[in-house]
């Protein structure tokens, strides 16, 4: 496995593949076990051989996708966390992807616990701060034809009333502003959320607050704006999880 892995190592620094003579001098392998570990990683398609170059493949592809994903959310999982510790707030991270809202993570702790998703977030996004940010950033057809297939219902007594109704306070939402929802969600939460463009993904960092540190919420959204643009770069990288 260790030599498997020292060839593998090997061919990923050749972009234009190497001969199996070349790869067996650079790693100090023997030609004869070089060969027979070239023919199994081709065989298992980690690696690909055409005219006597061997070059990465399909499943050291998917293995490089999957790290580099990885590494994506710890970046993203870690940033979350600094904001909550800094801020005092639980914050939420969410996308919308292939027409739907998702919620990519989380950071909360025991002293700022987030809110429970008592209903669908993905269902509910009419009812939740993150869900109509996302919404305010699609084009007037993206929003009619999320609201086609889920259309607005009562979560709370607070929640907006009908499909008419959101579509007039998203248009109403001005560019870069925080997305404000008090109770319609959960009752005794406010929430809060910013919104984040990158090319055509729209995103959202969004927080929460107990109804009795309203008062809060809007200044711990502008602390979070301006920490989320200090470090967009970073986080840009990381939209497409």
């Amino acid at each position: 496995m260790q030599r498997a892995m020292r060839l593998l190592e090997c061919v990923a620094g050749h972009e234009y593949g190497a001969p199996a003579k070349q790869l067996a001098r650079e790693t100090g392998l023997a030609l004869p076990t070089t060969y027979h570990l070239l023919r199994t990683l081709v065989h298992e398609g980690y690696l690909r051989r055409e005219k006597g170059l061997f070059f990465l493949g399909e499943a050291a592809e998917r293995l490089s996708s999957s790290g580099a994903q990885e590494k994506r959310r710890s970046t993203v999982a870690e940033l979350l966390a600094r904001w909550r510790d800094s801020i005092g707030v639980p914050v939420y991270y969410a996308i919308y992807r292939d027409g739907e809202i998702e919620v990519v993570c989380v950071s909360d702790s025991p002293s700022t616990p987030a809110v429970e998703e008592w209903a669908d977030f993905r269902e509910t996004g009419h009812a939740h701060a993150i869900g109509q940010c996302l919404l305010s950033q699609l084009p007037p057809s993206a929003r009619r034809d999320h609201l086609e297939r889920y259309p607005v219902q009562s979560i709370t007594p607070y929640t907006v009333r009908d499909n008419h109704t959101l579509l007039q306070r998203l248009d109403r939402i001005g560019r870069m502003e925080p997305v404000i929802e008090r109770q319609e969600y959960a009752l005794g939460t406010v929430c809060a959320a910013i919104p984040i463009t990158v090319g055509t993904t729209a995103a959202t960092m969004a927080i929460s607050l107990p109804c009795h540190q309203a008062d809060r919420l809007l200044p711990a959204a502008r602390q979070l704006q301006a920490e989320v643009g200090r470090l967009l770069g970073s986080l840009a990288i990381s939209i497409s999880i």
